[in-house]
């Protein structure tokens, strides 16, 4: 089963390989990124979002507490640089809400009985089963990659300034964050792939190297230099893929190169 939907400002995809699954299943799965999207979006005046940075509702629902204590935790964990709340621009918890919707969207999935299936939130990936092949693209030329992954039961969020431009804030200093080109991180979770990638970018050059120290987490960076970085688990499914190993928490053995510099060349 197959299927491709707007929402949320970008595509979402989800390739279920099971057999039996119900088709309400999938139905479930975009109705809720839908209400998300409805309640959670700062775009939106009438959302619960908006309606509380505009102190007309006094306390936030469960579920929106929930994203808020995660914004909180990576604002302390970061220093400041990760930040919802920068003065002068509204409550903006997007960074953590779509990583956090699609995880509970995946887990939608399997409660219908889906073990085998890859949902695609704009290029950041929930893989369940598998191996799933999941490509990293080339922060530069968007027809190349960096890498291609082997993913199994983990998701793969990237945080960049190919779509978006500089749209992620150091909150340190309010201004477009520095250092890096793009960040792509493999967690147990797309809430804290997602997060944890987006904190690193606000980061800066020390962003990678906090990425990878962090619990379950891989890391692939480029920097301002173009020069790569990634920790020594990140899961290369083949092809010669450099970069200089960072300290971190994985015993996974390197796969591919140690040159320091981006290739150009490799795609699936």
């Amino acid at each position: 089963m197959r299927r491709v939907e707007h929402v949320m400002g970008f595509p979402v995809s989800v390739r279920i390989d099971d057999e039996d699954v119900p088709e309400a299943a999938v139905d479930g799965l975009f109705a809720w990124l839908r209400e998300v999207d409805a309640r959670f979006s700062p775009f939106r005046p009438d959302s619960e979002v908006s309606r509380l940075d505009r102190g007309e509702v006094r306390e936030p629902g469960p579920e929106l507490r929930e994203v808020l204590d995660l914004c909180e935790e990576y604002r302390v964990a970061t220093g400041g640089a990760f930040d919802v709340r920068l003065p002068g621009r509204g409550l903006d918890p997007c960074a953590v809400v779509k990583g956090w919707s699609v995880q509970r969207g995946a887990e939608l999935l399997r409660a219908a009985g889906a073990h085998r299936f890859c949902l695609n939130a704009g290029g950041d990936v929930v893989a369940s089963g598998g191996p799933w092949r999941v490509g990293v693209r080339h922060p530069e030329h968007a027809d190349r990659l960096c890498a291609v992954l082997d993913v199994t039961d983990r998701a793969v969020a990237t945080s960049a300034r190919y779509e978006r431009g500089e749209h992620i804030l150091d909150g340190r200093t309010g201004r477009p964050a520095t250092g890096l080109m793009s960040v792509t991180v493999v967690a147990p979770t797309l809430t804290e792939a997602d997060t944890v990638a987006t904190a690193a970018f606000a980061l800066g050059r020390e962003g990678a190297r906090w990425a990878a120290a962090r619990e379950c987490c891989e890391v692939f960076a480029v920097d301002a230099e173009r020069r790569v970085l990634r920790s020594a688990g990140f899961p290369v499914a083949r092809g010669d893929v450099t970069g200089r190993h960072l300290p971190g928490r994985s015993s996974r053995k390197p796969a591919g190169g140690t040159k320091n510099r981006l290739p150009v060349t490799a795609r699936e």
